[in-house]
């Protein structure tokens, strides 16, 4: 904590203001013609609303509104704690089955939503760096940080696939996880699991059932919702004066991946001053004037963090309210 405190701080109180003075970029904001904010509220509210879509494709039963609650609070909860993703999850499955959902359909939905978006966020800087390599140019942050989300991004679908691949692998798998929990179980006086291999071979199944029926569905969803907060980036670069001859579109969806990816190592809660700073700097690299590269980065930090954060902590406080009817169909649908 002491650590992400003090990355925060040195970034907004010392990097930044380094970077350009605070006075001039307030002047940037305030003075935005009417016709860029109406456009900035336009595609914020595009991008809130985006976070629902993935849910609709593998949960359909859940209905829009309750498909936006269910990311908007996670997403929420997960940006306010450092390695937040475990309890943004856990915010899922707290209120999908809250609502009376089936348990498998809720873990299904909730494994192959987080899944896809992982996988869809650490292709990004591949698709990057080709669409800057057309361009003529490069960018050697960007290679490293595509040569890296390529890794991951094989590693996860490495494992989702052997974790598909065979009935006998997949009850292995299990059996052996259940295993290895109830002995973490037992050193704290905790009664064994009461699942097995069997669990995750239904689980297997289920999602190759999906899968087959659904998987377009959930990739283009996945895209479009991710997408959605790219064109946030964009309209706020050229909202603020950043022109197509500064930074292209190639150049700004590649300063987008780059800070994606580093936005997800734990150090600070929501990547906080690592995204601003990071962003910045890729910014002024690709031809972006100080003044307006931090004017950008900062409002475009606003927009889709505050919004999304607000509207997620309502939803959490209130997500018992409502549901219900929806959840009734769900039950009997499953992932439908």
């Amino acid at each position: 904590m002491g650590i992400a405190i003090a990355v925060i701080g040195v970034v907004f109180a010392y990097l930044l203001p380094r970077i350009a003075n605070y006075g001039r970029v307030w002047d940037v904001a305030r003075t935005l013609p009417r016709g860029w904010i109406l456009l900035l509220a336009g595609v914020t509210v595009v991008n809130i609303l985006s976070n629902g879509l993935p849910w609709m494709a593998a949960l359909p039963a859940l209905g829009f509104r309750n498909a936006v609650r269910v990311a908007l609070a996670s997403g929420a909860l997960s940006v306010l704690a450092i390695g937040g993703a475990a309890l943004g999850v856990a915010t899922q499955l707290r209120m999908l089955r809250s609502w009376g959902l089936n348990a498998s359909s809720v873990a299904l939905a909730t494994a192959l939503t987080n899944i896809w978006g992982q996988l869809v966020s650490y292709a990004f800087p591949v698709v990057a760096i080709g669409a800057l390599s057309a361009e003529g140019g490069r960018s050697r942050t960007l290679e490293v940080v595509a040569l890296v989300g390529l890794l991951i991004f094989a590693a996860i679908l490495s494992c989702f696939a052997i974790g598909l691949s065979s009935t006998r692998l997949a009850k292995r798998l299990g059996d052996l996880a259940a295993g290895l929990v109830t002995w973490l179980k037992r050193l704290v006086r905790r009664h064994p699991v009461g699942w097995s291999g069997d669990e995750l071979v239904r689980f297997r199944n289920e999602a190759l059932d999906l899968l087959r029926r659904r998987w377009p569905a959930l990739t283009v969803t996945t895209l479009a919702n991710q997408l959605a907060v790219f064109v946030v980036l964009l309209v706020t670069l050229r909202a603020v004066g950043v022109t197509r001859s500064e930074v292209t579109l190639a150049e700004a969806f590649a300063a987008w991946s780059i800070i994606r990816t580093l936005g997800k190592i734990p150090i600070t809660a929501g990547g906080f001053g690592i995204e601003e700073i990071a962003l910045t700097g890729a910014l002024i690299g690709f031809g972006a004037h100080n003044t307006q590269a931090v004017s950008a980065t900062l409002i475009y930090r606003f927009l889709t963090v505050v919004p999304n954060v607000a509207l997620g902590l309502a939803a959490a406080a209130t997500y018992r309210r409502g549901g219900k009817a929806k959840s009734a169909a769900a039950a009997k649908g499953g992932g439908g």
